[in-house]
């Protein structure tokens, strides 16, 4: 049994700190303040009407809520989704007394504990070991420059498909500011057609080999073939990111535990051959989480550390404009997972309908989305138009109060 527990918001914790500090509160002050201000919406499925009677009457006895569908309490044994609303004292007080509870409640009680724990560890910032450097997540938002070198992909197709002029763009993009270049040799465009190992290869590896050369920069590549995924480490790139989520070859979490590289994780509805054929979801982000999480675990169980694994919602992967817009509204949510947010909005085509433009003509549209992601908890956005977006993304982290770097 698990209730896919995730956050629908988080309180405004920074900013109750900061309001705390103008206050010119007592430090002993803002550690009783600070918890009784910071309030959580946590949205659960697949809860025993049961148990959802005594989940209510805990909650509101300390003061909480809990949300239920109606006349959930006739529905005879099924299972609910509810949301439980408190504030984190509130929930402090909640967790220890499910220990005691029949009907699942100790398993929800589990996932409350890691949905904090994860919550917590993100607020305090992660890590990201890339290249032998350590990057502070929580201090600046990292730009990721696409290098595309591929015939077909949907912005940039064939304008880098040759070798030097490959490797020259990404030579430009570092003197831009991008603190990581993603390599990608396949194009995952709706309606893709898949290439052979070797095709890709052939296309990466001289261009890798090429940058790393040049620069010490960080090189991601985009593949989910484990074999091209260790040759493109044995020729310099330090980060895998797999589109797949995994499902197309587990020796990509074989390889990022065996290397100890960062992998990152992508949410996709389908295959790029199908994904954009009417996707539709029950519930969007429940899904996406929900997805992600199991992803992450495999990868886990395959040996990768928490600490190198990565989370992508996969914008424009099996979604319709309304699904982007609302994945980049509610990103938040992600942060409870407890993983670094990796998000690719850059010249989307949900940026081009809802502003009737085509591709080279979404640099505001990709500006806004870059922007929105950043303050709602991106840790890297993934971007073609480096110089603009590492501008961009040094004011939103000014805004949201990161230091930069």
């Amino acid at each position: 049994m698990r209730f896919n527990v995730r956050f629908l918001q988080t309180g405004a914790k920074a900013d109750a700190a900061r309001h705390l500090e103008d206050l010119q509160s007592s430090p002993e002050g803002r550690t009783i303040m600070h918890p009784k201000m910071s309030h959580y919406l946590v949205h659960l499925d697949d809860l025993d009407t049961r148990a959802a009677n005594i989940l209510k009457q805990n909650m509101l006895s300390i003061g909480g809520e809990v949300s239920l569908p109606r006349n959930v309490f006739e529905f005879k044994g099924e299972t609910a989704s509810a949301i439980i609303s408190g504030t984190r004292r509130q929930f402090k007080t909640l967790i220890p007394k499910l220990a005691y509870q029949p009907f699942g409640l100790r398993t929800l009680q589990a996932e409350l504990i890691a949905l904090f724990d994860s919550l917590d560890a993100s607020e305090h910032g992660r890590i990201l070991k890339l290249h032998g450097r350590e990057y502070g997540l929580s201090e600046a938002t990292l730009v990721m420059g696409i290098l595309n070198i591929t015939p077909d992909s949907f912005s940039d197709g064939g304008q880098f498909y040759e070798r030097d002029r490959a490797v020259e763009h990404a030579l430009r993009m570092v003197e831009e500011g991008a603190d990581i270049l993603d390599v990608g040799g396949e194009s995952t465009r709706p309606g893709a057609e898949a290439i052979s190992e070797e095709e890709e290869l052939d296309r990466v590896i001289p261009v890798i080999e090429g940058i790393r050369r040049s620069v010490e920069v960080p090189i991601s590549i985009d593949t989910s073939k484990s074999g091209v995924a260790r040759l493109a480490l044995d020729a310099g790139a330090d980060m895998l990111n797999d589109v797949s989520a995994l499902r197309i070859d587990l020796g990509i979490a074989e390889l990022a535990a065996e290397r100890a590289v960062p992998l990152c994780l992508m949410h996709m509805l389908g295959m790029p051959k199908t994904m954009q054929v009417s996707p539709e979801y029950g519930d969007l982000m429940g899904e996406i989480i929900a997805f992600l999480r199991e992803r992450a675990e495999a990868a886990a169980e395959a040996g990768v550390e928490p600490g190198n694994i990565l989370v992508d919602p996969g914008i424009g992967f099996g979604k319709t404009v309304a699904h982007n817009l609302e994945i980049l509204r509610r990103l938040q949510e992600l942060r409870g997972l407890g993983y670094p947010v990796l998000i690719g909005p850059s010249r989307k085509s949900f940026i081009g309908r809802v502003l009737n433009l085509p591709e080279r003509e979404r640099l505001e549209g990709t500006a806004a989305s870059v922007a929105l992601s950043i303050a709602n908890g991106a840790d890297i956005v993934r971007v073609h138009d480096v110089k603009e977006m590492v501008r961009v993304a040094g004011l939103a982290d000014a805004i949201v109060g990161k230091p930069g770097k």
